[in-house]
C-alpha cells in the first residue's frame, strides 16, 4: 500500500513536474530533418541569383486521363539520374486542384495513408475541364482559375485570371528524400578520390579523404542525421532512413496568411524567418502533451491541422497539406503584399490540395467539401460546463448540482475527471468516492442535465482490468520497435499500453465496450453496464501524452497495424482515437444519439467527431487573451466547436479575472469552467458579490442566445462556416481589419470585443462598415466606417453589439438547463439597417436525434423590409441545405413530426430597432391591430447616435412554426 500511494502522489503531481520545461521539447536546431530543411533553405537564400530547383517533369512521360481533368508523369531529379517520381494533378469539380508525388519504385513504401482518414470520400474529378499540353508546361483553365505545371524546373501555379496566387516549389526548396541503404557513411552518390600520404614516424600513413559530395550544394555536406538521432536520453532508431519531404508553398500576392493550429499566437500568424522574424522558431505541427503552454509561442501543442489561408483584400485561397507526421512551417512576409512559407515534414507523401476561394466563405465551403463539415451537436452540449480536477464523490456532484440550483446559476453538464476511477481503470468505479454511479447519473438526468466522464487512451497494464485484457487478447495495442509484443510506456495508471485503432479489429472491440445495455453485447464480454446512453465521454491525453517517452509522447520508431512507425501517422493517432470514441457513444442506443466527445488532441477531419478545447491553460490574463484567436484559429481551420477554459486550468484567478473570464467564455462555442487537482474551488456559487451576481447574468445571457448558437451550429454542419468569425471573414475588403483578434463576430450579427486586461473600464472596438451597430444591453446606436469607437467596459459590462441589419432570436426566461427551454417562446429583436431592412434565420430540431435527417427540423427565415415583418420555411425552399450531409429529396411539412411536437410555441415578442418614426397602426393578418409600445430615439438612417428608437410588440400572436407577417405603417 506504502508503493501504491507513493506511485499515486508522484502522478498527481505529474503536471507540476512536467510544467513547460523547454529541454523537454524539441527546437527545430535539434531535429535533423528541420535542420536539413533549414539548411536548405539557407544555401538557397545565398545562392539566390543561380539557384535552380533539381526537380523536372520529363514531358514525354505526360499522361491525359481520358474525360478527366487529371494526368500523371514522372519527375527527375539531377541529384540522382536513377531515382524518380510520380506526379499526379486533378481538378475537382469544386475547382479544389489536387497535387501528389511519391517516389516511383521506391526501395521502401512511404506513407499514403493520411487522406483515408482526412476526406469524407473520394473527390469527384472534372470531367468538364481539358488539359492543354504545350513546349515548357501543361495548363488546365477552369472558371477563373489555371492550374499550370511548369516542366524545368517543377514548377505548379495555381492563377486567377492571370494572377499568380499559390506557387509550389518557387523558391527550388522541393526535396523529397529517397529511400536508400545505408553504406557505412558513404551517399549513394559518392565518388572516392585516391588516397593522399601523410608523413608519420618511421613510415608513411595514407588518410583516407572525405567521399566528395556532387549533391553538397543542395542537400549539404554531411548525412546529418541519416540513420539515427538522440535526443536528451533517447535514440530514434530511424530504420527506414532519410524519408523527410521539403516544399516551399508562396503566395505572391496574398499579406496575411492563417491556420495550421494549434498554438498559443496571434490568429494573423507571425513570421518566423527574414530579417526581423517575430518567432525563431518555425511553426510546429506535432501533437504533443504541453503543460503550462506560453501564452505567445511557435511552439505546436495538441492538435495539428495542416491547411493555411492566405488573404488580401481582392482574394482568399487555402492549401491543405496531408501529411501526418511531423511538420515544422517557416513563414516569411518579403514584401507588405506577399507571404512565403517553406514545409518541412519528416516523412509521407506530397499530397496538397489547392483550395482557390476566392472568398473565405468559398474556402470554407470548398475545405468542408473534403474534410466534412462539422457534426450537428447535441443541443445541450452548448450550455455551461462545469468541471474540476476532480470532483471527489457521487455525493460531491449532488452537492455541486444543489448549490448551481440554490444560488440560481443555469448548467447542462457536470465533469468527472481521472479519479474516479480506481488505480485509472477508465470506465471503472471507484467504489469508495462513487458506490452508487447510476443512481449518480440518474440524479443528474432527472434534471434534464448530463454528465461527461473521461476515457483515456492508455491502459493500465493489468490483468484484472477486462478492457486492457481483452485488448491484449485481441493484439490490438501499439507495438515496440521490433513489432513484437506490446509496448510499454507510463501514463496516469503507472506502466500503460495503447489501443492501435489503426487496426480494424480494435474499433468493433471498442463499440462493444461502450455498450450499456447486456442484450447488445455477447455473452460473457465485459462493457460499460454502468454507464448510460446519454453520458459523454472526455478523451483527453491522446496526442498520446507518455510521461516516459521523448518529448511526452511515443517513440517514433514504435509499430502500428500494416507496419507503419509511429513518426508517420503521429498527429493523426489522436484523431481516430476521438473518430472510434464518437462512433462507439453514437451506436450505444438504436435509434442513434446524438454523442458528446470531447477530445485534446485533433487533425484535419476532426471536427465531424465532436468538440476541443486548448488545453492545459493557465489562470493568467495572457492566456485568457490568446484563447481568443486559438479559438478563432481553431474555427476557420474546420474545429469549429471549440472553447478554452474558463479562469484557466492552472492557478487561482482573483475575483475579477474570473469574472472577465467568464465573459470571454460565453462567448466560445465550447463553454466550460475547469481547474486543476490543486487549485482552489472556484464554483460561481463560492464567488462574493458582486461577482456571482455579474456571472449568474453572463451565464443567463449565453442561455438567452441558444438559439443564435444552434443555428450557428446549422450553418457550420451544412455550409462547413466557423461560428465565430474573425473579422477579416466578415469583411474581406477591409486591409484595415486583416490584423484584429481581439474582436470578433458570432456568425455575421454580433460583435463582441470581451475585456482581457485587468483594471479596465473601457473598450476600444473596430467598426468596419457604415452600418449602425446597436449596444446589445442599451440598444444605444454607434455609427460605422472604418473606425474605432470607445465604449464603457465596466467590471459587469460586456462590449456586444448588434450589426445593423440582423434579426437576433432569444429566448429570455431563466431556465436551470436547456432542455428544459424547449417549448419556451421567442423574442425577435429586429436592428435595422441603414436602409431599414434586415434578415435573420432560426434552425431547431429535437436536439438529440438525427430524425432531422428525415425532415423533423425547423428552418425559418425572417425578413423585416418596407414596413413588413415576416416568417419563412427555409426547408421547403432549401431542402438540400436543410440537414448536414443529406438532401431531404422529399419534404412534406405536414409529416414534420417535429413541427407539430412545438407548434404552440409562440413569438411573445418583437423589439424593433431604429425605425424612424413612430408606427400609425400595427397588424397581422387574420388577427387585427397588435398592441405596441413606443420608445423615441435615433434611427437607423441618419448619422445620429445615442439611444435607438424602439419598436415593441408584446404579443403579436404568431408561431415560431408557421408562416406569417406582421405589417408595420
Amino acid at each position: 500500500m506504502l508503493v501504491l500511494s507513493l506511485l499515486t502522489s508522484l502522478l498527481i503531481a505529474a503536471p507540476s513536474a512536467l510544467a513547460l520545461k523547454e529541454h523537454d521539447f524539441k527546437k527545430c536546431s535539434q531535429s535533423a530533418f528541420c535542420r536539413r530543411g533549414r539548411a536548405l533553405a539557407e544555401r538557397a537564400a545565398n545562392a539566390s541569383a543561380t539557384w535552380q530547383s533539381p526537380y523536372s517533369v520529363d514531358p514525354a512521360t505526360i499522361e491525359l486521363v481520358e474525360g478527366q481533368a487529371a494526368l500523371t508523369a514522372r519527375v527527375k531529379t539531377a541529384l540522382y539520374p536513377d531515382i524518380s517520381f510520380t506526379l499526379e494533378a486533378r481538378i475537382h469539380d469544386d475547382g479544389v486542384a489536387r497535387v501528389r508525388m511519391d517516389e516511383y519504385r521506391g526501395w521502401r513504401k512511404r506513407y499514403d495513408g493520411t487522406a483515408d482518414w482526412v476526406l469524407i470520400k473520394e473527390p469527384t474529378i472534372s470531367s468538364s475541364v481539358e488539359w492543354v499540353k504545350g513546349k515548357k508546361d501543361v495548363t488546365a483553365s477552369y472558371g477563373e482559375n489555371k492550374l499550370r505545371i511548369e516542366y524545368k524546373p517543377l514548377r505548379v501555379v495555381l492563377l486567377r485570371g492571370n494572377k499568380e496566387e499559390v506557387v509550389i516549389n518557387g523558391k527550388g526548396l522541393l526535396h523529397m528524400e529517397h529511400f536508400r541503404k545505408e553504406r557505412g557513411g558513404e551517399s549513394a552518390s559518392s565518388a572516392t578520390p585516391e588516397a593522399t600520404p601523410v608523413e608519420g614516424e618511421g613510415q608513411a600513413v595514407f588518410e583516407a579523404p572525405k567521399p566528395v559530395n556532387p549533391n553538397a550544394w543542395f542537400e549539404g555536406e554531411e548525412e546529418d542525421g541519416y540513420w539515427e538521432e538522440q535526443f536528451n536520453s533517447w535514440k530514434d532508431s530511424k530504420p527506414k532512413g532519410p524519408e523527410s519531404l521539403s516544399l516551399d508553398i508562396n503566395f505572391p500576392h496574398h499579406s496575411h496568411l492563417y491556420g495550421i493550429p494549434q498554438r498559443a499566437t496571434r490568429l494573423a500568424l507571425p513570421s518566423t524567418t527574414g530579417p526581423d522574424p517575430h518567432f525563431e522558431e518555425p511553426y510546429r505541427l506535432y501533437n504533443l502533451d504541453v503543460f503550462e503552454y506560453l501564452a505567445s509561442s511557435a511552439f505546436g501543442l495538441y492538435g495539428s491541422i495542416p491547411i493555411l489561408h492566405a488573404h488580401s483584400a481582392a482574394s482568399t485561397v487555402a492549401v491543405l497539406n496531408l501529411v501526418a507526421s511531423e511538420t515544422w512551417v517557416d513563414v516569411h512576409y518579403p514584401t507588405t503584399k506577399s507571404a512565403n512559407t517553406h514545409w518541412i515534414s519528416e516523412s509521407g507523401i506530397l499530397d496538397l490540395l489547392l483550395i482557390p476561394g476566392p472568398t473565405p466563405e468559398r474556402v470554407f465551403e470548398q475545405y468542408a467539401g473534403l474534410t466534412g463539415a462539422s457534426a450537428m451537436p447535441a443541443a445541450w452540449a452548448l450550455g455551461y460546463h462545469q468541471c474540476r480536477w476532480n470532483y471527489v464523490s457521487s455525493d460531491d456532484v449532488r452537492s455541486v448540482q444543489k448549490r448551481m440550483d440554490e444560488d440560481a446559476f443555469p448548467v447542462d453538464v457536470f465533469w468527472l475527471d481521472i479519479e474516479y476511477s480506481p488505480d485509472h481503470k477508465y470506465m471503472i468505479w471507484d467504489e469508495k468516492g462513487f458506490p452508487d454511479p447510476l443512481e449518480m447519473l440518474a440524479d443528474v438526468e432527472k434534471n434534464e442535465r448530463h454528465m461527461v466522464v473521461i476515457v483515456d487512451p492508455h491502459l493500465k497494464r493489468e490483468q484484472s482490468y477486462p478492457v486492457y485484457k481483452k485488448a491484449s487478447d485481441l493484439g490490438v495495442l501499439v507495438k515496440p520497435a521490433n513489432g513484437e509484443g506490446e509496448y510499454e510506456g507510463w501514463c496516469w495508471p503507472g506502466s500503460s499500453s495503447w489501443i492501435d485503432f489503426f487496426n480494424p479489429v480494435a474499433w468493433d472491440f471498442w463499440k462493444t465496450i461502450f455498450k450499456t445495455d447486456p442484450k447488445d453485447v455477447p455473452k460473457g464480454e465485459w462493457h460499460w453496464a454502468q454507464s448510460t446512453p446519454k453520458l459523454g465521454i472526455w478523451n483527453d491525453m491522446n496526442e498520446p501524452s507518455v510521461f516516459n517517452g521523448p518529448e511526452i509522447t511515443m517513440q517514433k520508431d514504435l509499430i502500428h497495424y500494416g507496419g507503419w512507425e509511429h513518426r508517420d501517422i503521429h498527429n493523426i493517432n489522436g484523431m481516430l482515437y476521438h473518430n472510434a470514441t464518437s462512433i462507439a457513444a453514437r451506436e450505444r442506443t438504436s435509434p442513434e444519439m446524438r454523442p458528446f466527445v470531447l477530445s485534446r488532441s485533433f487533425f484535419a477531419g476532426s471536427q465531424r467527431f465532436g468538440a476541443i478545447w486548448t488545453g492545459d491553460n493557465m489562470g493568467t490574463w495572457e492566456h485568457m487573451a490568446v484563447g481568443i484567436p486559438m479559438v478563432l484559429s481553431n474555427g476557420i481551420a474546420g474545429m469549429t466547436f471549440a472553447g478554452a477554459d474558463v479562469g484557466g486550468f492552472f492557478g487561482n484567478p482573483p475575483p475579477e479575472m474570473l469574472v472577465r473570464w467568464y465573459q470571454v467564455g460565453a462567448f466560445g462555442p465550447f463553454f466550460r469552467a475547469h481547474a486543476h487537482i490543486d487549485t482552489k474551488r472556484r464554483e460561481p456559487y463560492l464567488l462574493e458579490e458582486p461577482y456571482k451576481s455579474i456571472v449568474r447574468s453572463v451565464l443567463r445571457l449565453r442561455y438567452s442566445l441558444l438559439p443564435v448558437w444552434y443555428t450557428l451550429f446549422h450553418d457550420a454542419a451544412t455550409r462547413g462556416l466557423p461560428i465565430l468569425r474573425p473579422q477579416y471573414v466578415v469583411f474581406p475588403k477591409d486591409d484595415k481589419g486583416f490584423s484584429i483578434d481581439e474582436q470578433f463576430y458570432v456568425g455575421n450579427s454580433l460583435l463582441v470585443r470581451p475585456v482581457t486586461t485587468p483594471d479596465t473600464t473601457e473598450a476600444k472596438v473596430y467598426l468596419s462598415d457604415d452600418q449602425p451597430y446597436y449596444d446589445y444591453f442599451t440598444h444605444a446606436i454607434y455609427r460605422g466606417g472604418s473606425k474605432e469607437i470607445t465604449v464603457s467596459a465596466e467590471l459587469h459590462q460586456i462590449p456586444l453589439f448588434i450589426r445593423g441589419g440582423s434579426i437576433i432570436p432569444t429566448r429570455e426566461r431563466p431556465r436551470r438547463a436547456s432542455p428544459l427551454m424547449k417549448r419556451d417562446p421567442f423574442t425577435l429583436t429586429v436592428a435595422l439597417d441603414r436602409d431599414g431592412a434586415a434578415t435573420g434565420e432560426l434552425y431547431l430540431d429535437d436536439g438529440e436525434s438525427y430524425d432531422f435527417r428525415s425532415g423533423a427540423l425547423v428552418w425559418r427565415a425572417f425578413e423585416f423590409a418596407k414596413g413588413k415583418l415576416s416568417s419563412k420555411d427555409l426547408v421547403a425552399l432549401n431542402p438540400g441545405k436543410a440537414a448536414d450531409g443529406v438532401e431531404l429529396a422529399v419534404y412534406d411539412p405536414k409529416q414534420n413530426a417535429y413541427a407539430e411536437s412545438i407548434k404552440d410555441v409562440r413569438v411573445e415578442k418583437v423589439v424593433i430597432l431604429g425605425l424612424s418614426a413612430k408606427p400609425k397602426s400595427v397588424t397581422a393578418p387574420g388577427v387585427g391591430a397588435l398592441e405596441f409600445q413606443w420608445v423615441e430615439g435615433s434611427a437607423a438612417k441618419g448619422k445620429k447616435e445615442g439611444a435607438a428608437s424602439k419598436l415593441i410588440i408584446k404579443d403579436p400572436k404568431v408561431r415560431i412554426v408557421e408562416d406569417w407577417s406582421i405589417n408595420i405603417e
